[in-house]
């Protein structure tokens, strides 16, 4: 096989890109795209815990759930890009729904896992945006 076309790379780095991917994608597709794609829907669904308004108050979730997971899956500021998700998350847990149960917020929990370790890990060798700052 010829070394020259294959990535080289730390287990680490190919972890982080594992890890940046699913995760992301995870995020992107159970909770982000189905904002997008039923807007008006959503509206009228989405908790407003601050009083922003139910349009700001879901544009910040898209905002969260889809565009930082694409800046992450890239690898592009993607320790900036893991503090909405994590904020959203907290919001989640701590202010939307305290009432869960460790069980009923198991996926937030495993995401907010995620997307911290991504915090204090970095994207790892495979990033777009490996020279850029907060990486």
């Amino acid at each position: 096989m010829n070394t020259a076309t294959v990535p080289q790379g730390h287990p680490h780095d190919w972890a982080l890109l594992f890890l940046r991917v699913t995760g992301s994608l995870l995020l992107l597709v159970v909770h982000g795209l189905p904002k997008v794609l039923n807007f008006q829907a959503e509206l009228a669904l989405i908790e407003d815990p601050f009083g922003l308004g139910p349009q700001l108050t879901l544009g910040l979730a898209i905002f969260a759930e889809v565009l930082c997971p694409l800046l992450i899956i890239a690898g592009t500021f993607t320790r900036l890009a893991t503090l909405p998700v994590l904020a959203v998350l907290v919001v989640s847990l701590a202010v939307v729904h305290p009432e869960w149960s460790l069980g009923e917020g198991q996926f937030a929990w495993l995401l907010a896992i995620i997307f911290t370790t991504l915090l204090i890990a970095g994207p790892g060798k495979f990033a777009l945006g490996q020279r850029l700052p907060w990486q």
